[in-house]
């Protein structure tokens, strides 16, 4: 038997073990000593890879293989496993390694959203020591830290970065360069100060000039842009306009020859149809142009209803008119035409659809068939959340926004609704120089969402905390009357769920006693503390008692400053009830707040002071100028229109946004707030 430390070859022949071990090693598993791949480079490995080669490699390039698995790591949404495997890192690092181990701690503690942490450790980076690919990291880390929040050093970033990227990249670092820019205030903008050799950014910033000078006017748009490309052909834009700028010189007005109305013109929401449509045919008849030439008396606050008032909540939120919504009052009517002769400006032709009882989707088909160019409607919410899911190559203008945001490319939603209020009274709360704001909204589904639509909206200007209280029935406000409100409430998380809800009081004879405060909410104190400001969403009843309750729940005179929605402004507001608002703040429709007295005395004499359906009526006048400038709204970025119920602008998702009015009780007297 041959001894164990020989091999026998095909010829017979011994070879000695040494000389086998050699030959074996030559040929085996293939277990490289360093990477394959650079450690500044792209990483696109997985992270059980280069785990794998840093347990095979020497001490000299194990942390190589280290530092590419953190990276594959968050790539793969395995942040915890980057941040355990980054900690594993050797300390006597080479001087690449160690600058690689800085710019890859920031990139995982964006990942953990520790912002300050990831913004302190890019600090300490040096730009100059990366290569190409590091600095696109290093700048997107920057981007990234930033949080949306646009600064100067975020554009600085962008416009860093830019050369660095290419294809689809290289396209979304020019879009997002142009919104970071468009979203900084004007005071912001006016206040740069750029070095003498920011070309691109100065370049930049005369884009921005030329859009916010011309954005109103397509035309003038198109020009401004084409003459910037000229002034600036080695501008990154001008080679790459932003899509959105690049959607202008594309720009074509959609036809209005055309447009059908659809509106519940039978049933129970007859009210709100009839009140719509005649504010769009009064528009479309140049009546509120008229109205706004001639002198009136503005309408008399101290005026009672003639009619017992619509429910406002059923009039203003989102969630109606639906198909269940009832009115308290019979339908309304359509009035007899005024009498001052319309004056006719435009040549559209109008055809209103009833919406009661037909699917949505036979409306549409007969309106195209109909010749139909444009559609302003559905108004009811169930039909508006089933639009998003009908395929019609008809414009159109919905009366009514869905539960979830949908970007659809011929389809723009417009609502009057207390989800809009309340997202302007947080931009108008953090104008005011706000920090801890406090919600008073109806218990329930309703003030659930509006409290949810302040939140989102406070987190995106950079606000903190919102507490939320939910109010009951007038009954519990007596019952509590004595011990005033405690400026207390439970956090709303800005996202679609908010923290467990308030524990459920006890109903004694029909009056349910709200529960104290848990553990988890966060109490204020009677003193106020944190509490800066409260939001108040009631109606003019329930305010009359929230009021003085307010003023019971601090001593000193650190009180929280009041604001209320448009539901507390009815008709029959009489000179206590001012005096008792003394000093609170509340929004409402340009038209209720004195931007064309005449038209407004009209239209409190056409709906016997039924605010609810005024507000209505204006809707149907600010639909028919939005009708009219469809494609602009649906197109160009930042278009706006000034209308009665408000300035209104569209997000990306053309969902209308109001910015509204604001005025103030002072010593029994409304004055206009400032902004």
């Amino acid at each position: 038997m041959p001894s164990s430390m020989t091999f026998r070859t095909r010829s017979g022949r011994l070879l000695p073990a040494i000389i086998v071990a050699m030959l074996l090693a030559s040929c085996s598993g293939q277990a490289p000593q360093a990477p394959t791949e650079s450690v500044q480079g792209a990483a696109s490995g997985s992270s059980d890879y280069y785990l794998q080669q840093a347990q095979q490699s020497g001490d000299d390039n194990k942390a190589d293989w280290q530092l590419l698995a953190v990276r594959a790591l968050i790539r793969e949404g395995k942040v915890p496993q980057a941040a355990e495997q980054l900690a594993k890192v050797p300390q006597n690092l080479t001087a690449a390694q160690t600058v690689e181990q800085q710019l890859t701690s920031a990139e995982v503690q964006v990942a953990q959203k520790n912002y300050p942490a990831a913004a302190t450790s890019l600090s300490q980076v040096d730009p100059a020591k990366l290569n190409n690919d590091q600095k696109a990291r290093y700048y997107q880390a920057q981007i990234d830290a930033s949080q949306g929040r646009t600064s100067l050093g975020l554009i600085r970033a962008y416009i860093a970065q830019e050369p660095l990227l290419q294809g689809q990249l290289h396209q979304t670092n020019i879009d997002e360069t142009w919104t970071a820019l468009t979203q900084m205030s004007a005071q912001d903008v006016n206040s740069i100060v750029i070095n003498a050799d920011e070309n691109t950014l100065q370049g930049w910033l005369d884009l921005l000039s030329v859009w916010q000078s011309n954005k109103q006017d397509p035309d003038l748009l198109k020009a401004g842009i084409k003459d910037w490309q000229r002034r600036y052909p080695v501008n990154p834009a001008a080679k790459n306009l932003p899509t959105q700028l690049n959607n202008v010189l594309t720009f074509q007005p959609a036809s209005t020859g055309k447009i059908a109305l659809f509106l519940p013109m039978s049933g129970p929401a007859q009210v709100y149809g009839n009140a719509i449509q005649q504010g769009f045919n009064a528009a479309m008849n140049g009546q509120v142009s008229q109205a706004a030439s001639q002198p009136a008396t503005p309408a008399d606050p101290n005026a009672q209803a003639q009619t017992t008032p619509v429910d406002p909540n059923a009039a203003v939120s989102t969630s109606a008119p639906d198909a269940t919504a009832q009115p308290q009052t019979a339908p309304v009517q359509p009035a007899p035409a005024p009498d001052v002769a319309p004056v006719a400006s435009s040549n559209a032709q109008v055809k209103v659809y009833d919406t009661n009882g037909q699917p949505l989707a036979a409306l549409l088909t007969q309106a195209q068939q109909d010749g139909a160019t444009l559609v302003v409607g559905p108004l009811l919410k169930d039909q508006v959340n089933e639009l998003g899911n009908t395929q019609t190559p008809l414009n159109v203008l919905a009366l009514n926004q869905p539960e979830t945001e949908k970007n659809s490319a011929n389809i723009c939603y417009f609502a009057l609704s207390p989800e809009d209020e309340a997202q302007d009274a947080a931009r108008h709360m953090w104008a005011e120089q706000k920090r801890s704001p406090l919600l008073l909204v109806p218990r329930g589904a309703f003030g659930d969402r509006i409290a949810q639509a302040f939140a989102n909206e406070w987190q995106k200007l950079g606000g903190q905390t919102v507490l939320k209280q939910g109010l009951g029935s007038a009954g519990e406000l007596r019952s509590s009357i004595g011990s005033g409100i405690r400026l207390t409430g439970t956090p709303v998380t800005a996202s679609n769920s908010a923290v467990p809800a308030q524990a459920q009081g006890v109903t004694i004879g029909g009056i349910t006693i709200p529960a104290p405060p848990t553990d988890a909410q966060i109490t204020q104190g009677s003193t106020g503390g944190a509490v800066d400001s409260v939001y108040v969403v009631a109606t003019q009843s329930e305010l009359t008692l929230i009021k003085p309750m307010l003023d019971l729940a601090v001593s000193g005179r650190s009180h929280p400053s009041v604001y209320a929605s448009s539901r507390s402004y009815q008709a029959g507001a009489g000179p206590d009830y001012r005096l008792e608002m003394e000093g609170v703040e509340f929004s409402d429709i340009p038209l209720l707040a004195g931007s064309n007295p005449a038209l407004m005395q009209q239209a409190a004499a056409k709906f016997g002071n039924d605010y609810s359906l005024v507000r209505l009526y204006a809707m149907g006048i600010d639909a028919w100028s939005l009708a009219n400038h469809f494609s602009q709204m649906r197109t160009l970025p930042g278009f706006q229109v000034s209308g009665s119920t408000g300035d209104l602008s569209a997000n990306e998702n053309c969902v209308i946004h109001r910015k509204l009015p604001w005025l103030q009780y002072r010593q029994g007297s409304l004055v206009p707030v400032s902004s």
